[in-house]
């Protein structure tokens, strides 16, 4: 019998590593989602992204301390066994490949909606699939066509997001002809920087977390870089002005220079600001970055929950045949029962929209925080350990620990308990416990069967 674990390969260049954990934290949510929280928060949606800005900053950082310390492709889902148990590891893993097989068919109908826009004669599920289909060939080819398609697609992001930033810098500053200055007026003279009260800036930040899911991709992708010490420290170390510039600097713009109870910001905040300097095309521009977006989350996606799942497959968490690694190092079986699921998903978004489909959107919605969480706890155990046996491999520290780390597990459980008294978030909270308690249960079922499976193996040579 052959022990040898396959493995991946190294592939990953560290400027692939700096770009996919740039254009990890901007997603499809920042250029959509962003206008219907002003709407709802009003210019105070800024605190709202700077405080779930800070908690992502801070498990980055837990996860940087982590990963350059033991760089893995399972990356948390391992601490967390190592750190809190098999069951701790079973359970993330498997609730985060949940989330992300979720994402792929999400950004793939996303996607068909974008491309109806130019042509609206083609069916939203054969787009689906067919999306699916090609980000699948790019995984399958090489981690390096990964690596290549996520460096344009993140590229694009920056590129657009950074002209964005100084179109909008020069409304305010009066730079643009024939635009005046909004000045302050829309930050503070329509019914002030909360008009809506403080509470409605805690709300924000609870809906607001699940638009960071991704920074943590960064992580998972330095098992397969050839220098990942080096690729976590440049991820980590500029978390904070990703964060800063991509999200509070876009937030700030578009708050000073769109009214925050305009019914505009509802289509798409970043079309009105284009609309409003009179650029040509601005919904078609706007569409094809916005495509960019979503083929980019699609494309990491695929990436991380092969990943995710070849790792269990290691660990024994997940059947074998998942272990399969292909000639270039690519966990072959793994991206294929991926992207089957995401099939599945997208057939049930055909069959049944508003039934089955919104159940596995609103069941996936929660994982997000539970992942914040154990990474959190595991970083917790894993310092004290790491202390002991190897501080010299603890190249990246945890600002103030313990005590950030314990404020960072209380924040991130107040909001999760929040969930149930938010209307929006309701209905993701139970469904999500509903997964985590049913895969939780499935881990013990699991472990009974192979004891008693150990148990009538040594009964059986006994009596032979």
């Amino acid at each position: 019998m052959n022990h040898q674990q396959p493995e991946l390969k190294k592939e990953l260049k560290v400027r692939h590593i700096t770009m996919i954990s740039l254009g990890g934290v901007i997603g499809a949510g920042l250029f959509i989602g962003s206008g219907s929280l002003i709407n709802t928060t009003g210019p105070g949606s800024i605190i709202s992204y700077a405080f779930a800005g800070l908690l992502v900053i801070l498990v980055m950082r837990m996860l940087g301390e982590m990963s350059t310390a033991n760089p893995s492709s399972g990356s948390f889902a391992t601490y967390a066994r190592e750190a809190l148990g098999p069951w701790a590891g079973y359970t993330i893993g498997w609730l985060y490949w949940f989330f992300w097989v979720i994402v792929i068919a999400i950004e793939a109908i996303a996607g068909s909606t974008i491309i109806q826009y130019w042509f609206p004669s083609l069916p939203s599920w054969s787009v689906s699939l067919i999306l699916t289909f090609l980000m699948t060939l790019a995984n399958l080819y090489s981690v390096k066509s990964f690596g290549e398609f996520e460096y344009w697609f993140s590229l694009i992001k920056v590129v657009s997001l950074g002209l964005f930033l100084i179109l909008g810098g020069a409304i305010i500053c009066g730079f643009i002809p024939g635009i005046e200055s909004p000045g302050t007026s829309n930050l503070l003279h329509r019914g002030g920087f909360l008009p809506n009260g403080i509470s409605s800036v805690f709300l924000g930040v609870a809906i607001v977390m699940f638009s960071f899911m991704g920074t943590e991709i960064v992580a998972t992708a330095a098992g397969e870089s050839s220098h990942p010490e080096k690729a976590i420290r440049i991820a980590t170390n500029t978390v904070i002005s990703r964060i800063l510039i991509f999200y509070l600097g876009s937030l700030l713009i578009l708050v000073t220079i769109l009214p925050w109870n305009s019914s505009s910001l509802m289509k798409s905040p970043f079309v009105s600001l284009l609309e409003l300097v009179n650029i040509p095309a601005a919904a078609q521009i706007m569409n094809f970055i916005l495509l960019t977006a979503v083929l980019s989350c699609l494309n990491s996606g695929l990436y991380t929950s092969s990943r995710m799942l070849f790792s269990m497959a290691q660990k024994g968490d997940a059947p074998g045949i998942f272990l399969k690694v292909n000639k270039k190092g690519i966990p072959f079986n793994a991206i294929i029962g991926c992207t089957l699921i995401s099939y599945i998903s997208v057939g049930f978004n055909y069959l049944s929209p508003d039934k089955i489909f919104l159940f596995l959107v609103n069941a996936s919605g929660g994982v997000a925080l539970l992942v914040y969480l154990v990474i959190a706890f595991s970083q917790l155990r894993m310092r004290k350990k790491y202390e002991k046996e190897k501080p010299e491999a603890l190249k990246i520290r945890m600002w103030l620990f313990p005590y950030l780390t314990y404020g960072t597990i209380i924040a991130i459980t107040s909001i999760f308990v929040a969930m149930p008294f938010i209307d929006s978030l309701r209905m993701q909270f139970f469904l999500t416990l509903l997964i985590a308690v049913f895969v939780v249960g499935s881990f013990f079922v699991m472990k009974k069967r192979k004891t008693n499976g150990l148990l009538s193996t040594k009964k059986e040579k006994n009596v032979s």
